[in-house]
């Protein structure tokens, strides 16, 4: 694997080594990667590690994963931004590393030293602890039993989507979005129908319901992600009484619910619902950071338990027990309000430079809400593909729109995210982008629309 940098994560260290892999080879069509267990063996690395690993490269675009099948490492003559079907929406939910909670779990993993943990126990505590987490009212509670986990979220809805029949049905999406779960619904030969939510329109929604048999809905619990939007808990009420009145399945994304720069929401889409039609899924990665690639979900439907238990996922006890303990603590809201400060901290910087560099003139964006992505849209049109072809700064991290919709859509829209901490680099990287605009515009300055 060569040697592991001072100071690097083994998650950083089993990443460098898997690109390195994919970088030799040459095949025309995917060609398969080691399974997680296989590689945690020869690696003497832990299963999370190696999905941690196997997460960066999927939301990177260099991997994808075929549920029952593996990962598969994209064809070399593919650029790892070039867009394919199935590989249009990168993960979500991941902060930057400067604003985890991985030092608190590494720490409490030390503790566990040597210990003998045995699996099937230390799941049940970690399973308890998301229970309680996401418990708000003794009138609407979860209970331990109704959380499934897995190393694997792809497999998990997968798993619990095919156990409740919802297999080749109609389903809406919020977009834009930014989660590996639209994949699992393609694979599923599912039909998928838009709601953008941007400027949520419930007239186009309930005429959409109307028009549509929708079985399912893809929701975010909170907050829109990329577009870093806040639902307000009005607009949550008037979401969850349409898809009550056609009867559709909510699938709720819980990923980005603790990066509301406001703080930890007093409401959910969840609580206005009818738990019998209900789903809710997460990672700890959201949480903790990339050392917690770890999935949950959240449902009380017998058949979806009873699916998932056959899978019999795998995870290492020590880690999910060191989990449990972060979930635990009774001091984890302060330090999450640390990491949402951290985050609000780095987009008012993000935003500043954009001001500095005179974004705004190419550019139509607002600070969002809650997470660490910009969301931006062209006042002209212009090749998407030239314009990132041209950026070449690791501290600015630049999407097409496209990549977070799964019919095309926000042709004219961009995802920055800052990637490091060096401000000099990201102020060097807008400078780029400006210019980059500019040329692509010509001399004559836009218009906004």
């Amino acid at each position: 694997m060569g040697r592991s940098v001072r100071g690097e994560f083994a998650y950083q260290a089993v990443y460098r080594y898997l690109l390195t892999q994919i970088t030799q080879m040459r095949g025309a069509e995917d060609e398969r990667l080691p399974s997680l267990r296989d590689l945690a063996r020869r690696l003497r690395v832990s299963l999370a590690t190696v999905q941690c690993a196997y997460s960066l490269l999927e939301a990177e675009g260099r991997v994808h994963t075929v549920p029952k099948s593996g990962y598969y490492a994209r064809p070399a003559h593919l650029g790892p931004n070039e867009t394919r079907h199935h590989q249009a929406l990168p993960l979500s939910g991941s902060p930057p590393p400067c604003a985890t909670l991985e030092p608190l779990l590494l720490a409490h993993e030390r503790r566990l030293g040597g210990q003998a943990q045995e699996e099937r126990v230390a799941q049940a505590v970690l399973r308890r602890a998301i229970a309680a987490r996401l418990t708000h009212s003794s009138s609407r509670y979860w209970r331990a039993e109704d959380v499934s986990l897995s190393p694997d979220l792809p497999a998990l809805l997968y798993t619990s989507l095919h156990a409740l029949n919802l297999q080749g049905s109609t389903i809406l999406v919020a977009t834009p979005c930014c989660v590996r779960d639209v994949q699992v619904l393609e694979q599923l030969d599912m039909r998928i129908v838009e709601w953008p939510l941007e400027v949520p329109d419930f007239d186009a929604l309930a005429r959409l319901l109307e028009a549509e048999k929708v079985h399912l809905a893809v929701m975010p619990a909170c907050l829109a992600s990329p577009p870093g939007r806040w639902l307000s808990p009005d607009e949550q009420r008037e979401l969850a009484r349409l898809l009550g009145l056609h009867g559709v399945w909510l699938l709720e994304n819980d990923q980005d619910s603790e990066q509301c720069f406001a703080g930890s929401p007093a409401s959910h889409l969840r609580d206005w619902v009818d738990p019998r039609r209900l789903l809710v899924h997460g990672t700890l990665e959201a949480i903790v950071g990339a050392e917690a690639p770890i999935a949950y979900l959240l449902s009380p439907h017998p058949e979806v338990r009873e699916a998932i238990a056959r899978r019999n996922f795998r995870l290492p006890p020590r880690r999910v027990l060191a989990l449990a303990r972060v979930l635990s603590r009774s001091d984890l809201d302060s330090q999450l309000e640390q990491v949402r400060s951290t985050l609000r901290g780095r987009m008012a910087t993000l935003c500043q430079l954009m001001d500095q560099h005179h974004l705004g003139d190419w550019l139509a964006y607002a600070a969002p809400q809650g997470g660490y992505t910009l969301w931006c849209r062209l006042h002209r049109s212009i090749d998407i593909d030239s314009l990132c072809a041209r950026l070449h700064s690791p501290a600015l991290r630049v999407l097409a729109g496209t990549r977070f919709s799964v019919q095309g859509l926000f042709e004219q829209s961009l995802a920055l995210s800052w990637e490091g901490d060096d401000a000099a680099a990201l102020g060097q990287a807008l400078a780029e982008l400006a210019r980059a605009l500019s040329d692509l515009h010509g001399a004559d300055q836009p218009v906004a629309g």
